[in-house]
């Protein structure tokens, strides 16, 4: 895979987490601002992927740790709390799937959502 490549995959990958994201946000805050969903993605996906990278291999509580970070992310960005952000988190994880799902049918390929934990 060439750089061009890796940046539309991860760009449109990006994309299609920020949407769970937007619609979890909207649905459980009432925030409606893709724009905001997008950077919330992005500062979860850097979140996600450092805590991963120390923390994720610790057998057990690792993957639990990671998960934690994310929402985390999702409660500073997001009004309600870690109720809230906890919510967000799942409607953000079935929305995505729901998405990824549509486009393999489609025959649109093997993204990756960014953002947003698989």
């Amino acid at each position: 895979m060439t750089l061009v490549d890796a940046l539309i995959v991860f760009g449109i990958g990006l994309l299609i987490g920020a949407i769970g994201i937007y619609i979890g946000g909207r649905v459980v805050t009432g925030v409606e601002d893709y724009t905001y969903a997008i950077g919330t993605a992005f500062i979860g996906a850097i979140v996600w992927a450092v805590t991963a990278f120390f923390i994720g291999g610790i057998p057990g509580i690792g993957p639990a740790i990671v998960l934690l970070a994310w929402i985390w992310i999702l409660n500073r960005r997001y009004p309600g709390g870690w109720g809230n952000a906890a919510m967000i988190g799942l409607i953000a994880w079935v929305t995505v799937i729901l998405v990824l799902a549509a486009l393999a049918s489609a025959g649109i390929g093997d993204f990756e959502a960014i953002g947003v934990p698989d």
